[in-house]
């Protein structure tokens, strides 16, 4: 990747997938082991060839709510066909359907590039202007998923870590100062193959339709949720970690679809030991699934087989 175009990192909700849909606060900081640029092709390449298909469908998108009036802020729309025309692909390693913003960043990209009067520096982030880029980037992203936060896009355009207190109420925080040689960290697991958002996020609202389930979510989902955030800013690891056990088992329990099969035995022998806690890492299905542990070499050999890729230290 070479530096003429800006680049826009992964992100990792941390906490809050589904609940934030529930109004759940939520933590979603960047993640900057993977990311992505907008690039012209210097050479005829397959890659290039589908992502600059995948942009064009993007571009119609954005043409007919353009065409609809339904386009939440002005886009140059022209310059993006012209540049749509001379070949133009997003070039990224952020993996497709693993939880961590693979459309976030095109869509953050995308805005980035062609809106008319984004705000820039520190008028990004005050509440109002986290809100409605919010909202912007819920619609635009929705032509990837059917339904959208605008969540991802915000936290890779951004590239801050941003904590969600309710639908209405987000702003930008910092997180507790890592310790890289601490015993405990965040890691991710790899599934070895990709989830569906949209096919995660139909399922889930088709169980909010019945009572038990939404109120599993209302009165114990958001408030473990909850407490884990307010834990975790709090640098707090024994609440965290009663609380990361709850939220695990809850998942493991009312989630069984967002779960491959493959991972319910090491989900479950997590919870049983106290050695790690596992939760998703986006829509789930596949793709990362996220740990938690105050041991990692502990995790690691209960974990033996697979790959922990560790994001941040305590």
């Amino acid at each position: 990747m070479n530096n003429t175009h800006p680049l826009f990192y992964a992100k990792i909700l941390l906490f809050g997938e589904y609940g934030i849909i529930e109004d759940s606060m939520g933590l979603s900081i960047p993640f900057n082991f993977y990311k992505g640029k907008i690039l012209f092709p210097q050479q005829d390449h397959p890659e290039a060839q589908s992502s600059n298909k995948a942009l064009e469908d993007f571009y119609l998108f954005l043409r007919s709510l353009e065409q609809n009036q339904q386009l939440p802020c002005a886009m140059e729309l022209d310059r993006f066909q012209t540049d749509l025309a001379k070949g133009m692909y997003f070039d990224s390693s952020i993996p497709q359907g693993f939880g961590v913003g693979s459309s976030g960043a095109v869509v953050a990209a995308i805005y980035d590039r062609y809106a008319a009067d984004k705000p820039v520096g520190e008028a990004c982030s005050d509440a109002d202007s986290l809100l409605h880029l919010k909202t912007v980037f819920s619609r635009l992203e929705s032509h990837f998923h059917g339904k959208s936060s605008g969540l991802d896009p915000l936290i890779c355009y951004l590239n801050l870590p941003v904590l969600i207190r309710s639908r209405d109420d987000l702003g930008t925080v910092g997180l507790p100062t890592e310790n890289n040689t601490g015993k405990g960290g965040i890691f991710l697991l790899d599934t070895g193959a990709p989830g569906k958002t949209s096919s995660m996020v139909s399922i889930f609202l088709e169980k909010l339709k019945h009572e038990g389930f939404r109120n599993m979510i209302k009165q114990q989902l958001v408030k473990y949720n909850d407490e884990c955030i307010r834990a975790f800013l709090n640098r707090d690891p024994k609440p965290l970690f009663q609380n990361l056990k709850e939220l695990s088992t809850l998942f493991l329990e009312n989630f069984r679809p967002m779960i491959p099969d493959s991972f319910e035995k090491l989900w479950k022998e997590g919870i049983e030991s106290n050695a790690y806690f596992l939760k998703l890492c986006g829509s789930g299905g596949g793709g990362f699934i996220l740990g938690f542990t105050q041991d990692l070499e502990l995790a690691r050999h209960k974990l033996e087989g697979h790959s922990l890729e560790v994001i941040y230290r305590f």
